[in-house]
């Protein structure tokens, strides 16, 4: 079963605008948002499993440049 996910994301100032044009293109994003307040960025992924969700977090979006902090909430019912 697959494993979704609502990830937000700290964005260095200024960098918001670059950083969500990375993200949407990370496979398995569905949605990605910036928005006004904390965080800068709210992210919908969806991947085969924690594992998976577990490396695009680390390999993909933190190597994203701007983006400074992730906070990853895993849905639990959908």
């Amino acid at each position: 079963m697959a494993t979704k996910a609502y990830i937000l994301i700290k964005v260095k100032a200024g960098r918001t605008k670059d950083a969500l044009h990375a993200l949407k293109r990370i496979a398995g994003v569905e949605q990605a948002h910036s928005c006004f307040g904390r965080p800068d960025i709210i992210l919908f992924i969806t991947v085969a499993d924690e594992r998976a969700l577990s490396d695009v977090v680390i390999t993909k979006i933190h190597q994203v440049e701007g983006v400074e902090e992730t906070d990853t909430h895993i849905v639990a019912d959908s």
